[in-house]
C-alpha cells in the first residue's frame, strides 16, 4: 500500500502539471469561438388576429456588437446607443427579403428592435389575407461579414415547421409542403 501511494505522490503532481498547460494552450484557440456564435435565427410566422406575416429575427448581442463596430463605427454601442440599435436594424431589414411567386420582392414593413439579455431582436411585418403556400427568402445578415454566418429561418405557417438554412453561397431558397430548395 504504501509503495502505490509514494507512485501516486510523484505522479500526481505531473498529471495536474500536463492538465493545467494543456488548458492554457487551448484557452486562446477557444475563446474567440465562445464569444461569437456567428448564427442567427429567424421566425416567421402567420397572425390570423392581424393578418400579417410576423418576421422575428434574434441575433446573438455579442455578434451584433461586433457587426455595427464593423459595419458602422469602431465606437458604436449597440447596448447604450438607440440610433446604433435602429441603425443595425435597418441594415437587417435591408439584408432579408421575402419574395412573391414571380421573384418580385415583398414589401416587408421593419416593426422595431430591442436588445434582451443575450439576443438582440429585429421586427418586421407583412400585411396579407393568409399564409402563402410556398415561402421564398434571402437572408444575409452578417453574411457579407463573416462567410461562417448561418442564418436560420424556421416557417410556421400551417402547424407545421419548415426551415430554411443559409450557409455559404445561397441566395434565395424556398420551402414548401416542408421541403427546402435552393432558387436561382
Amino acid at each position: 500500500m504504501r509503495v502505490r501511494s509514494a507512485v501516486q505522490r510523484r505522479c500526481m503532481p505531473r498529471w495536474r502539471l500536463a492538465a493545467a498547460l494543456l488548458i492554457l494552450v487551448s484557452l486562446p484557440l477557444s475563446t474567440p469561438q465562445a464569444h461569437q456564435q456567428k448564427a442567427a435565427i429567424t421566425q416567421i410566422q402567420f397572425n390570423e388576429r392581424s393578418g400579417s406575416l410576423e418576421v422575428m429575427h434574434r441575433f446573438y448581442l455579442h455578434d451584433a456588437e461586433h457587426a455595427v463596430r464593423r459595419l458602422l463605427d469602431p465606437a458604436a454601442d449597440i447596448i447604450a446607443n438607440e440610433q446604433t440599435r435602429q441603425q443595425f436594424a435597418e441594415y437587417v431589414a435591408g439584408k432579408f427579403t421575402l419574395y412573391r411567386e414571380d421573384g418580385s420582392p415583398l414589401p416587408l414593413r421593419l416593426l422595431g428592435q430591442e436588445a434582451d439579455g443575450q439576443f438582440f431582436w429585429v421586427y418586421q411585418e407583412l400585411p396579407v389575407d393568409a399564409p402563402p403556400a410556398r415561402v421564398t427568402a434571402r437572408h444575409d445578415a452578417l453574411r457579407d461579414l463573416w462567410p461562417e454566418q448561418v442564418n436560420t429561418v424556421n416557417i410556421q405557417l400551417d402547424g407545421t415547421i419548415r426551415t430554411l438554412t443559409f450557409t455559404g453561397d445561397d441566395r434565395r431558397l424556398s420551402a414548401d409542403s416542408g421541403q427546402q430548395q435552393t432558387t436561382p
